[in-house]
Parts: C-alpha cells; structure tokens; sequence
C-alpha cells in the first residue's frame, strides 16, 4: 500500500550534515506506509551555522516533528521552547515535538539503548553499572540510566578527553536529580574498575574503541576482569561482534551490541510525533537482519 502526499500530509524529517548515509527515512516512511499514517519523513543536509534559520523556517511550515544528528544535537538545546528532562541533562537534543508552535526538545539515545538492552533480558532499575566512555553516545545512556532508576552507576573515562569537564559536571547534576549514585573514575585505574566489575550487573561500552576497522582492540584490557554474571553491551554494530564482546562471551557472559539502539531510538521519536508504537519487528525484517 503507497500513501499518497496529499495537502493534509504531514511531514516530519532529519536536520544533520552528512545526511544521506542515514537509515532513519527507509525506518519512518515504511512505518507510516504499514500503519497508513499520511506523514512523510525527509532528510535535509544542515550545516550547524544553518540550524536556526533552517529551524526558523520549519518551525513557521509547521513540520510535525524533527530528528538532528551530528553535527546540530547541542545547538538544538538552544532553539527548543522546552526539553524533557533527559534532554536538559544530557544538554544534547536528537528528537523535537513541534506542539502548536512550541518546539519540545528529547533525547531517545539512552530510551534507544535500555530498550534494546530490555529486549536482549537486561532491566536496569535497582541495578549497578559500569560505563565506559561520556562522549555523546554514552551520556545519553547514563543520564537514561538515572533517570529511570539504576541505584549505582560507575563511569570510567580518561582524564586526557575532551569530554573529561563535561563529564564532570554532568556526574554531580545527576547526583543531585535522580536518586542513582553516579561516580566517575579515571579509565587507566585497572584495580577500581575491576572492584566495580565485581559489583557490576552490566558493563557497557559507550566509546568508538573496537569500532571498525580497528576491530583488533577492546576497551577491556584483560578479561580476566569479566565473570559471567556480568551482561557485557557494545553501542558498536559494525563488527556486530567486537572484541570486547568475544572476550565476554569466552568468559560465559551473556552480550548484546548497539544494533537496536538506532532502531529503538527511532521508535521512540514516532511515538513522540504520533502517538503510536513503530511497528518494530517489521522494520527489523526489513532493515535490521
């Protein structure tokens, strides 16, 4: 079934730079075309110093609803009329309500990442995680974490990165807005993360390390580290098996990697825009296997 673009159809779409590798229209408009919705989903290729004019002007065509990717998600922060409050953590915008005008800023990167998670057996409330990284990625997953009431998160980034202050400051916001104690630890310090490991539920890693085509490293340096009580996550999808996952899973661990992170945190911005659940495992028949 083809739904046509008619005068009433509503449009929602993705401002980043580059654009045109994404997958996001292919998931979206073969959502709405499955559940005959008369929305459209476009793609458009903006710069960072274009963002507010080009926001401006979606604003006043009265777009439905938006995505961003690199390089807009911070800039964004500052053109919503409001944010959810894992946006206003994360300081980082992926996905905007355009409510009568008003522009509702989210962010669905760490919804994406505990669904998936949820979907491979894990729930995170009450429970304790080790995180490493706090780039983009990896702060949206820990803000997540918080905010949906993991009880201890332990965060181990390396002090050179230019992330480090930032990381800082977000520890001590989420320490005094969720009632998760979150710590953060220097990455070289072996002995600490293997006392955290020990008491970990679920070890995740949240930095591009064993990404390809660097697939011969792990951010693990030992894996006698790991125990099999211990979920082992990757956002990584590109190797599906990383290293780090293939150590976990020498050692017993059950692992899932990031592939349904993207799928999930898509979903979760058709919901904001419609009010109804993506058909999901359609479109992992159609795009994900």
């Amino acid at each position: 079934m083809t739904i046509p673009i008619t005068g009433h159809t509503g449009f929602t779409g993705l401002l980043g730079s580059p654009v045109s590798h994404s997958i996001s229209p292919m998931m979206h408009n073969e959502s709405f075309r499955t559940l005959g919705l008369d929305y459209v989903y476009l793609c458009f290729d903006v710069k960072e110093e274009q963002l507010d004019t080009a926001v401006a002007g979606l604003r006043a065509a009265g777009i439905h609803g938006f995505n961003l990717t690199m390089p807009n998600k911070n800039r964004m922060v500052e053109l919503c009329d409001q944010l959810s409050p894992a946006a206003s953590l994360i300081g980082a915008v992926n996905t905007v309500v355009n409510r009568n005008g008003q522009l509702i800023g989210h962010n669905t990167d760490g919804i994406g990442f505990w669904r998936s998670a949820e979907e491979a057996g894990f729930s995170s409330p009450g429970k304790n995680i080790t995180l490493m990284g706090m780039g983009g990625a990896a702060t949206a997953i820990a803000v997540q974490a918080a905010l949906d009431g993991v009880k201890e998160l332990n965060i181990f980034a390396r002090p050179t990165s230019r992330f480090w202050q930032r990381a800082i400051h977000l520890t001590d916001d989420m320490n005094k807005q969720t009632n998760c104690k979150v710590q953060l630890f220097e990455q070289q310090d072996t002995s600490l993360l293997k006392k955290c490991l020990d008491s970990s539920d679920i070890l995740v890693n949240g930095t591009s390390v064993g990404m390809a085509p660097n697939t011969d490293a792990s951010i693990i340096p030992d894996p006698s580290l790991l125990h099999p009580e211990l979920t082992v996550a990757d956002v990584i999808y590109n190797p599906r098996e990383t290293l780090l996952l293939q150590q976990a899973k020498a050692v017993g661990c059950p692992v899932f990697n990031g592939m349904y992170m993207l799928l999930y945190q898509g979903a979760e911005a058709f919901r904001l825009w419609t009010g109804i659940d993506m058909p999901v495992e359609h479109i992992k028949e159609c795009y994900f296997r």
